[in-house]
């Protein structure tokens, strides 16, 4: 199922799969398959070339130029990030509608580890998408009376590995420079390593190679103000990032301790009380920046917390690996070849990179300081 097959046979062996996976699951499991099919397939049967939009003279001339720019991003990601050079976000997709799909996540009222849900491509994820929000909440509904704790989320892209040819979508298409960037490099480092059911792996390197990329794109084409708007809003990112760890912590602390249910409940509404009232400190220090309010528009839970350790946990160790690889071919291979290894070392490999790092900056830090004759 490559990105030579017609459309209507990759449909159809799409929506085969499905039937199958459904019987293999249950027929409960066969309206959520097809939802998936559909959905797939009506992405697919309204993409355009990106070429084509440009020279339509229909096209909107705002659109024309974001979609000049993800094709300089797009050749980017090959060019200077080794990055697939496939048919991925070649083409062009405008949906009606805020995001492409919404996530569906939960946790057991007093946990923050998440529900898994285990799929024949991607493995096992702690999280399950539609494509009609109407859908994700009847699912969340379900989820709830059966005592979880449960967010649903919209989601302004996805990869679909390599699989199939991803597209540029309406739902992230005017982003900023650097936010469209950062989208591009972190889907396509998907297709590049991915190993099932380990979710911490997948984001975190993804996550490294946003990074890296985005920082470099902003060298090379980025202007004073673009880089420094890029500055404010990572510092901000980091500050919101800093709030939902610590916070999480104090969860994690608490559904540990040995207080009865009931008090854990109490600690547990008091935790994200304060959450609340830290969120409205921190905005008034960014100046009134209103970008985080989404997170706050329904009632904080669990769900909320559980993928904030998926994204960065392993974060630290896929920088400092990229530090020592110094190119991104090299980082890439060094990355496929931990990712043979059993999950526990894979991850424990990362923490060790993290840490040495970590105290090489310290002795660099202290080196300069006693260069410069500060005395602890």
């Amino acid at each position: 199922m490559r990105t030579f097959v017609p459309l209507k046979l990759r449909a159809s062996y799409l929506a085969t799969a499905a039937v199958c996976a459904a019987l293999l699951a249950g027929c409960a499991q066969f309206k959520y398959y097809f939802q998936a099919a559909q959905g797939q397939y009506a992405l697919w049967s309204d993409a355009r070339p990106v070429d084509d939009w440009i020279g339509d003279p229909a096209t909107d001339p705002k659109l024309k130029d974001r979609l000049e720019k993800a094709k300089l991003i797009r050749r980017f990601a090959v060019q200077e990030l080794g990055l697939p050079d496939n048919a991925s976000y070649k083409n062009f997709v405008p949906l009606k509608r805020q995001f492409v799909l919404w996530n569906v996540v939960a946790t057991p009222e007093l946990s923050l580890r998440p529900v898994q849900w285990c799929f024949p491509i991607a493995g096992c994820v702690s999280y399950r998408g539609y494509y009609d929000k109407a859908d994700a909440e009847a699912y969340a509904d379900e989820l709830r009376k059966e005592g979880n704790d449960v967010q649903v989320g919209g989601v302004p892209a996805y990869s679909t590995l390599g699989w199939f040819s991803d597209p540029l979508l309406s739902t992230f298409i005017n982003h900023s420079d650097a936010e469209l960037a950062r989208l591009i490099f972190h889907e396509l480092a998907h297709q590049v390593v991915y190993v099932q059911g380990d979710s911490k792996f997948n984001e975190a390197f993804a996550s490294a190679v946003e990074e890296a990329g985005v920082n470099r794109w902003l060298e090379l084409y980025g202007n004073d103000a673009m880089r420094e708007a890029y500055v404010r809003y990572n510092a901000r990112r980091q500050d919101f990032m800093g709030l939902l760890v610590k916070h999480r912590q104090m969860l994690a602390d608490n559904y540990a301790s040995k207080s009865s249910v009931k008090k854990k409940r109490e600690e547990k509404l008091r935790i994200f009380a304060a959450l609340q009232e830290e969120y409205k400190v921190l905005k008034a220090n960014w100046g009134g920046y209103n970008g985080y309010d989404r997170f706050f528009a329904e009632p904080l839970n669990n769900a909320h917390l559980a993928s904030v350790a998926t994204y960065n946990d392993l974060l630290p160790g896929f920088r400092a690996l990229l530090a020592k690889e110094k190119a991104f071919p090299q980082f890439y291979v060094a990355v496929r070849n931990m990712s043979n290894l059993p999950s526990v070392e894979r991850h424990e490999r990362l923490h060790e990179l993290a840490r040495a790092m970590a105290q090489a900056d310290e002795a660099t830090t202290a080196a300069a300081a006693k260069d410069a004759g500060v005395v602890n």
